[in-house]
């Protein structure tokens, strides 16, 4: 299964057995839209909501930091979901939020997992039909999802990054617009400063699609990466303002085969928030 399936594609195989299909849709500074409400609007029929706002560690001050093993495994098993499942996750968020959910995933080891290009937009526009309500899953067994490890090689905390500021063997590469990463713009966060990190390039995750919201893809995906200053020869790790929009240039850097990657789950947030982390402006 490639990691971008089509609206064919799915319409063709939703009912096949081990398919599940999630809804990804998270909206951060979306104060006036409900991911929960619009999922029972209207989804993909049989979609689950994954409730990705809420698949975060709990008991961690900073937002939206990866779930532990045990969140992440009593979510897949009120929702029904075995490491062996193929799963297609979609989104209807302006962030893209299904690069997020598939990041996650990834981290305890779900390898049959695709994002549907394009998202619930492009089923939309491609006619296919809604359904209302909510898809009511079959629960399993917490031990047997499969799900036995989180894979934290993926993962860079604040005092990794701190070490690459002064020794840059890794890449950073900051998913911000740029008013934000140049600090032209207020981080919208209280008591977060503006900036970036010392030493990071900037490359917008808006960047990464086509003007119909599908992925770019083969050399138009790569070469953003090169236009940004990208060096090809360094390990990456991608950050943003809390490890959301990141993880689009996580998923977009494996679709050019650079799987030599890391997230900062902290991100700005975090970074911004210290006054004893250094700050970089223009």
């Amino acid at each position: 299964m490639d990691d971008l399936v089509t609206v064919d594609w799915l319409a063709r195989r939703l009912d096949d057995p081990g398919m599940v299909v999630l809804d990804a849709t998270y909206l951060p500074f979306e104060p006036d839209r409900d991911a929960a409400a619009e999922y029972r609007a209207g989804h993909i029929p049989g979609a689950r909501f994954l409730d990705l706002a809420t698949l975060a560690d709990t008991t961690d001050p900073r937002p939206t930091m990866a779930p532990t093993l045990d969140q992440f495994t009593k979510r897949m098993a009120a929702l029904g979901i075995r490491r062996d499942d193929r799963v297609i996750l979609y989104d209807d968020s302006p962030h893209r939020t299904s690069a997020r959910a598939w990041w996650v995933m990834r981290l305890f080891g779900v390898e049959r997992l695709a994002i549907l290009d394009g998202g619930v937009a492009a089923w939309r526009a491609a006619g296919q039909p809604l359904e209302r309500g909510d898809s009511l899953p079959t629960p399993v067994p917490a031990e047997r999802t499969g799900f036995v490890t989180r894979d934290d090689a993926a993962i860079r905390t604040l005092a990794q990054v701190r070490a690459l500021v002064d020794d840059p063997v890794e890449q950073l590469v900051d998913a911000r617009g740029a008013p934000r990463f140049s600090g032209a713009e207020a981080d919208p966060r209280p008591g977060v400063a503006s900036g970036h990190i010392p030493g990071s390039i900037n490359l917008p995750y808006g960047r990464l699609f086509e003007p119909d919201g599908r992925w770019k893809k083969g050399d138009a995906l790569a070469q953003l990466f090169e236009s940004a200053g990208v060096d090809p020869a360094r390990p990456l790790v991608f950050t943003c303002g809390s490890g959301i929009t990141a993880a689009g240039l996580f998923f977009a850097a494996h679709l050019v085969g650079r799987d030599n990657a890391a997230l900062y789950d902290g991100s700005w947030s975090e970074w911004g928030a210290d006054p004893t982390t250094p700050k970089a402006t223009a």
